[in-house]
């Protein structure tokens, strides 16, 4: 593809990739105010993934769900969206990027409206589903367009640090305004945030964000995307059920884990077979692709695992109300997003191999640095265990993100960056299960021979430590003053045992990372495959039209590091 004749161009119209040298050459701070608005829908998808966490309590007094119930409006949003990534990604590559986010945006408006107003759980998960499918679409298009409005190498290493430090802030934001939401006003106002800025975001997408097309010849693979859907929706599902408590070898857990396995690796033969795929099965098997992706897996199973770690321990063992602990970790988002604004810099010094290695290897000192926490709060050692920790995990990430975006070929941006969001999903639902299995296998001994509790209550307390507590109020006494002490000294210890797995987890991602190149590569090899690939041709590219960036929008400063 990348050696046709370039067809000639109907006025007033042009290529994508054409568009994004227009726009990164001429349009001065053009690209900038793109990435603005494409950061502004990522701060959205990120809060919402973590505000609903605080309105649980209240959402469960006003609706009365069963235990399932609650279970599905929880994991409803992740398990859609996870999904359905690959669908959506790929289909933006074939129909137009900027269409499908602004479908997005609308459905997600719209799916925020539904959430807020419902009135029994059906409705709840049925409009955390609506948001799941929203945030797949939102979610690979950001990146797709970021790699198609900044060609440069450099350039679009600085972009992607902005776009993950923008992550890093909705993550850290969403259980602070939730809880100053459900506070003030009720659980529903959570998902209300969400629609006046969708109001704003589709009119100023549609005027600002360019289109971009990689229209390849032959048909976009409807069965194939439908088995890529069904088959991540299957293993999802399953670690989800595990990490709920559920067993391995239960049918509700094995059967849609074994379907799912089934149908991706169905999925892969097809693609491999096909003329046209959906994705480039070439792309995924290229050394620095695979080896990124692996990496972030390995980032956000460690990252994920050890925050929900955390966060209980900062308020069932220090005692910290869920504010107090939302402040705890503001010293993590700092240094994350320090880490994304840096990254450009640290990209070009180090280069891929080095930098995500460090990344790992600070992350984990930094968990080993935790094990001195003990019953008591020691703010020096948390503080800057949590800075280490936000500024390694990022670094790691925004490494492995920008590799295998510019490994993959600029006309594949959807489905790689679909591929990378995949992982993200995949990783934190396997950090919760594994590390959650590893923390349940040490703390249940703990509390399952105290003297003078019976063993019924025992079995309860052995559960999570905040069942521990219920059960030591419900005896009372020194009994249960006794069981309370256990139980708090069980959980550290599982905490300590945890998190020296993750650190052995973190020292196996660095030794991975030393498969990725060693040097940022930005010649003009890489440079004129991006300018090819851009290239309109009748046989491979559709021509499309660009939406408009004014040119007194175009005027100001262009942004640099901060640092």
């Amino acid at each position: 593809m990348a050696g046709t004749t370039t067809a000639a161009v109907q006025p007033g119209r042009v290529s994508a990739g054409r568009h994004a040298r227009r726009v990164g050459r001429r349009g001065g701070a053009g690209r900038w105010t793109v990435l603005i608005v494409l950061c502004s829908s990522l701060l959205l998808v990120a809060l919402d993934a973590t505000v609903l966490h605080v309105a649980v309590p209240s959402l469960t007094e006003d609706l009365r769900p069963s235990s399932t119930d609650l279970l599905w409006i929880v994991d409803a949003y992740p398990l859609v969206a996870a999904s359905l990534l690959i669908l959506f990604g790929t289909l933006g590559d074939r129909v137009g990027r900027r269409r499908v986010l602004l479908l997005g945006y609308a459905l997600f408006g719209v799916a925020s409206a539904l959430a807020a107003s419902a009135h029994n759980p059906g409705v709840l998960i049925a409009a955390r589903a609506l948001l799941g499918v929203g945030g797949a679409m939102i979610m690979p298009a950001t990146l797709s367009i970021l790699r198609h409005v900044f060609p440069d190498r450099r350039e679009r290493a600085l972009a992607i640090g902005i776009w993950s430090a923008t992550a890093a802030v909705g993550a850290a934001i969403g259980p602070l305004l939730g809880g100053f939401l459900v506070e003030h006003y009720w659980w529903g106002s959570v998902f209300l945030v969400n629609i006046p800025l969708m109001i704003v975001a589709v009119p100023v997408g549609r005027w600002l964000l360019p289109e971009s097309v990689e229209g390849r010849s032959g048909p976009w693979d409807v069965l194939g995307a439908l088995m890529a859907a069904s088959g991540l929706f299957g293993l999802v599902y399953a670690v989800q059920q595990t990490g709920a408590g559920g067993g391995p070898l239960r049918v509700s857990v094995f059967g849609p884990a074994l379907a799912g396995i089934l149908l991706l690796a169905l999925f892969v033969r097809r693609q491999r077979r096909r003329t046209h795929p959906l994705v480039d099965i070439r792309v995924i098997r290229r050394r620095a692709f695979g080896t990124a992706v692996g990496c972030i897996v390995l980032a956000m199973l460690a990252l994920v695992g050890l925050q929900l770690i955390a966060v209980q321990y900062l308020q069932l063992v220090l005692g910290f109300t869920p504010l107090q602990a939302g402040v705890r970790l503001i010293p993590l988002t700092f240094a994350a997003i320090a880490a994304g604004l840096l990254g450009a810099r640290m990209l070009a010094r180090f280069g891929p191999r080095l930098m995500v290695a460090l990344g790992f290897v600070l992350t984990a000192v930094a968990v080993l640095g935790l094990v001195a926490m003990g019953q008591h709060d020691q703010p020096v050692i948390l503080n800057a265990g949590f800075v280490l920790l936000g500024f390694g995990l990022e670094t790691t990430l925004f490494g492995s993100y920008e590799s295998m975006l510019s490994e993959a070929p600029v006309e594949q941006a959807g489905g790689a960056a679909a591929i990378g969001e995949t992982s993200y999903q995949l990783g934190a639902g396997i950090g919760i299960a594994l590390l959650g299995s590893v923390m349940n296998a040490f703390y249940r001994p703990g509390v399952t021979d105290v003297p003078g509790v019976p063993a019924g209550a025992a079995r309860a307390a052995g559960n999570s430590l905040g069942e521990a507590y219920e059960v030591a109020h419900e005896l009372g006494g020194p009994r249960g003053a006794a069981l309370r002490t256990a139980a708090r000294e069980a959980f550290v210890h599982g905490m300590h045992v945890t998190l020296v797995v993750s650190a052995g987890l973190l020292l196996l991602g660095a030794l991975a990372a030393l498969r990725l190149p060693r040097a940022m590569e930005c010649g003009p090899r890489h440079e004129a495959a991006d300018d090819r690939a851009g290239r309109l041709d009748a046989g491979d590219f559709r021509a499309v039209t660009p939406a408009p960036v004014p040119a007194q929008r175009a005027r100001g400063p262009v942004p640099g590091p901060r640092a």
